[in-house]
């Protein structure tokens, strides 16, 4: 969607004479406003949302609480439609990129933690965040729409909640996130049916000291490539793995997943990238990790693996054969005398399991149980992480462009 960059105009006669409108700052100055101004203008008017540019079924939501408690944190605006669809707001002043990268993770995250929830459980917190005996909930979406039947309502709420069918919207300010780095989040939440709105609500200062809003759809799921996975009722898809029962508990794999989460907890609690829309993963119970590249469904990522075995730490351009993360590789290897100038190091190209030119960086490092050792392994594979995103990032995106206009003509 295109984006709009134009100040209004307040026309002021018949001789078409026109004031442009300043934009407020947002905090810092006595006209100022907060997150927590834009919190309560959505709740007071949830009509100033576009939601149904974004996604029709979720129109005419009622507004439910603000700050509403959940283990992933508090969601800033919690609304629902009488047909028992969730609907989660997140806003954010959008003043630097890290801010960015965050409020994505955090609302998707938002997401997956509702989805474990059923009508009694949303119940049982709106009244606890409102402070009011009885079912509120009931109560306010039927201050919206009376003919809501309560059974009918819970049902569908509770289905909805379970198969994670939302709409996400995160509200700012002044919004800089691209198109594609948003879709990189949502290749690890395959599982839940949302549909999520960028909404950008820019507020500008009328002559007369009054405040005119202006919201603006920047993006929505429409024009973003996603995985959904459908499961049967009664079912749930996790993005971790389900856990074992007494019986097929293996305490040495356990010991070792344990150990790996440790090891990636620690990694990627210093490691710092200079590229501010690369999505940073979670801790894996695994020997690898996946830094995602800008490429659709998920087709190219970057690697990054301890062998403990071989004592052995490294770094390697991975995709899905026939995909347009395959035909990314493919690009970097073409170019392969820049590339591994730009890269430096040890990096080099050799070839796949499946023959593919691939390009890729390790060391051998002796005992990663020796905190020195250790340490020394997390700073060679931090700045390797962050040579690889800034070098192979652009090309990748750069390469999938090329892809995608060629499937075009």
């Amino acid at each position: 969607m295109t984006r709009q960059h134009c100040v209004p105009m307040l026309v002021v006669d018949d001789a078409n004479r026109a004031i442009p409108l300043a934009p407020i700052t947002l905090a810092g100055s006595g006209t100022a406003v907060s997150e927590d101004d834009i919190q309560a203008l959505i709740h007071a008017h949830p009509e100033c949302l576009p939601i149904g540019e974004i996604d029709p079924m979720f129109a005419n939501p009622a507004p439910i609480c603000r700050e509403l408690n959940t283990l992933a944190g508090p969601i800033d605006n919690f609304m629902v439609t009488p047909s028992g669809l969730p609907v989660l707001v997140e806003c954010k002043l959008w003043r630097n990129p890290e801010g960015r990268r965050e409020v994505v993770g955090q609302i998707l995250d938002y997401a997956k933690e509702l989805s474990r929830w059923s009508s009694s459980d949303l119940q049982r917190e709106v009244s606890r965040r409102l402070k009011r005996d009885g079912n509120p909930l009931l109560d306010l979406v039927r201050a919206v729409d009376p003919s809501v039947d309560e059974v009918e309502f819970n049902d569908a709420l509770t289905i909805n909640l379970r198969r994670g069918r939302f709409l996400l919207l995160i509200v700012g300010d002044g919004i800089r996130e691209g198109v594609e780095a948003i879709a990189e989040y949502l290749q690890v939440h395959a599982g839940l049916h949302f549909s999520l709105g960028l909404v950008e609500m820019p507020i500008y200062l009328l002559p007369d000291g009054r405040r005119l809003v202006a919201p603006r759809v920047l993006a929505r799921t429409e024009v973003i490539t996603r995985n959904v996975v459908a499961a049967p009722d009664g079912y749930r898809v996790d993005d971790e793995a389900p856990e074992e029962t007494d019986a097929e508990v293996d305490p040495e794999r356990v010991a070792l997943a344990d150990a790996q989460q440790t090891f990636w907890a620690e990694f990627l609690t210093g490691l710092k990238l200079d590229d501010p829309e690369q999505p940073i993963p979670k801790p894996a119970r695994l020997g690898s990790l996946g830094f995602m590249m800008p490429a659709p469904s998920g087709s190219s990522w970057i690697t990054v693996y301890r062998n403990m075995r071989r004592n052995e730490v490294g770094v390697f351009l991975s995709s899905h054969r026939n995909t347009a993360g395959d035909y990314a590789m493919h690009a970097v290897a073409d170019d392969g005398d820049a590339v591994l100038k730009e890269l430096g190091g040890t990096a080099k190209f050799a070839p796949s399991r499946d023959g593919r030119a691939q390009v890729g960086d390790s060391i051998a490092t002796g005992s990663l149980e020796n905190p020195d050792v250790r340490k020394a392994a997390f700073a060679w594979l931090a700045e390797r992480v962050n040579t690889f995103v800034n070098v192979l990032r652009p090309r990748v995106r750069s390469a999938v462009a090329d892809y995608q206009e060629r499937r075009q003509t």
